[in-house]
């Protein structure tokens, strides 16, 4: 009898969560200046594409049958192959559902212009409504990119042209790095970042970019709210709670990634059955957080301790 009592109690629960992912509407946002109505979940172009085509084909499709109307790519995604799946996946009709974005992580206007055909064709699209400056980490590739014949042309001439639709940069390392070009120039729409429970502690992306993001009516894409699974691996805290903390944060949207349909569907019900942690909520989780491992240990993908910036940027992300 307890092992049927077992079995019902799964059936019902599966039964209760199928229903909700179906039957509760799918969260949306305006992407900042962009004016794009965006999904509040956004499925990572990487992990999706780490278990093959075929899984990668049918989390996408899975989360459009859901509500996810916002797709993530980068053309250094598995040496491209993360376009050219979106290209085949999105075939029959669906790229005129969804929204499709990819990034550019060359910083010439030549190399950047001409990547952008390749995307274009990769993708199968005329259009990309979203296009990214991808991963500036250092002020070199700031320079580059602002400078003479940097791609910050390259992206102001392919909105021009009407190849992409928007526009925008990405970056994990340093905070200074987004603050600068932020302050460049008034063309960028939307800026992605980590947002998450440990960042607050170390050159804070939450504390340092998210206001003056907001100030001047950019779109937030946050990402890493797992920073690349070192939260859940060193017991920091629960998916379910960094995906809660991120989505609770002064963001558009989340980038998040899923290896399987399963992952896919555990993350949007996350979304979906949401409730915004509370001030002192944030305020009690960050208070425990702040006592354990934080920093470059945890957040791999910022500049190390030991590196100086010119930023001048505390542990606690203060500006100093």
């Amino acid at each position: 009898m307890q092992r049927r009592a077992f079995l019902q109690s799964a059936a019902m629960a599966a039964a209760t969560r199928l229903r909700l992912l179906a039957d509760t509407p799918m969260p949306t946002a305006t992407l900042g200046k962009s004016g794009l109505k965006v999904s509040r979940y956004v499925v990572g172009g990487y992990h999706m594409n780490v278990q093959g085509e075929k899984v990668a084909t049918a989390i996408i499709h899975r989360a459009i049958d859901l509500g996810v109307n916002f797709f993530d790519s980068a053309n250094q995604y598995h040496k491209g192959q993360s376009d050219e799946i979106y290209g085949r996946a999105l075939a029959g009709g669906r790229r005129q559902k969804v929204m499709l974005m990819t990034k550019c992580e060359k910083y010439s206007r030549d190399e950047a212009m001409k990547l952008l055909e390749e995307q274009l064709r990769r993708m199968k699209t005329d259009y990309l409504d979203l296009w990214q400056c991808h991963q500036v980490s250092e002020h070199r590739e700031v320079d580059q990119i602002l400078g003479p014949g940097g791609s910050l042309e390259a992206f102001v001439l392919a909105k021009k042209q009407g190849k992409v639709r928007h526009i925008g940069f990405t970056g994990h390392r340093d905070p200074a790095i987004h603050l600068r070009l932020l302050g460049a120039t008034d063309a960028w729409e939307t800026v992605q970042m980590p947002i998450n429970l440990i960042d607050p502690h170390y050159l804070s992306f939450i504390r340092n970019v998210l206001p003056e993001a907001r100030k001047k009516g950019l779109g937030v894409l946050a990402m890493k709210s797992n920073a690349m699974g070192a939260i859940t691996k060193n017991n920091v805290a629960q998916i379910a709670d960094c995906l809660r903390f991120t989505w609770s944060q002064d963001i558009d949207t989340l980038v998040s990634g899923a290896e399987t349909v399963e992952q896919l569907e555990n993350n949007v019900l996350v979304l979906k059955t949401l409730t915004k942690m509370s001030g002192p909520e944030i305020s009690a989780l960050l208070e425990k957080t702040r006592k354990g491992q934080t920093g470059s240990k945890i957040e791999r993908y910022k500049r190390p301790e030991n590196q100086a910036s010119c930023c001048g940027m505390h542990r606690d992300g203060d500006p100093g």
